[in-house]
């Protein structure tokens, strides 16, 4: 991870409270993960996610809102995300609408496993999103859509673009031409 979402905060004995996946251990540290800080600064900070972010497609974190109790209403005032789709090549979308910027798909699609880096952070602060390398489309990276990223992604902000028609209601063998990636037809070959 990269720490930006929060999720993840413990007390690792500092001043403030650490994102786990980022917090290196080292000898004699101890981690509270239950403490009533602990617990009260991941409430705090899903509900900040909950006020910002399109959390209707991500059964992880609705699941840790409904743990900790947090309310998905406190921050009605806050900004919320809005940002374009990305409908961009023939086999995910991208709604960073519903991106907590947890850096999995970012992770996965570079040294954690597919080595392509066609991912990575996009933007500062509020307004940091994940993109691409100079804001290009999907076909024009280095991805080689694998799907690894949208495997990854726990919100829903990268789907399927085939799980999207068929919610649309789209007929699966449009949906199956729509999506082959522009492919040439095979040439038979001559004996």
């Amino acid at each position: 991870g990269n720490g930006l979402c929060r999720v993840c905060s413990v007390d690792a004995g500092g001043r403030i409270q650490s994102a786990a996946c980022v917090t290196a251990c080292s000898d004699g540290m101890v981690v509270e993960t239950g403490n009533e800080a602990v617990t009260r600064g991941r409430r705090t900070n899903l509900e900040l996610l909950a006020s910002t972010v399109d959390l209707s497609e991500a059964p992880e974190i609705l699941a840790l809102l409904a743990e900790y109790s947090a309310d998905a209403d406190r921050f009605q005032e806050a900004e919320r995300r809005t940002t374009p789709i990305y409908d961009d090549n023939p086999f995910f979308l991208r709604d960073y609408n519903q991106c907590i910027n947890c850096w999995r798909c970012v992770q996965v699609c570079a040294d954690d496993a597919q080595f392509a880096f066609a991912l990575n952070f996009d933007g500062r602060g509020y307004h940091t999103i994940i993109g691409t390398f100079m804001g290009d489309g999907m076909m024009d990276t280095t991805c080689v859509f694998c799907g690894q990223c949208v495997g990854a992604c726990p919100t829903g902000a990268l789907k399927p673009k085939r799980q999207v028609l068929l919610e649309d209601g789209l007929d699966p063998d449009d949906i199956f031409q729509q999506t082959r990636g522009g492919r040439k037809p095979r040439k038979d070959k001559k004996s």
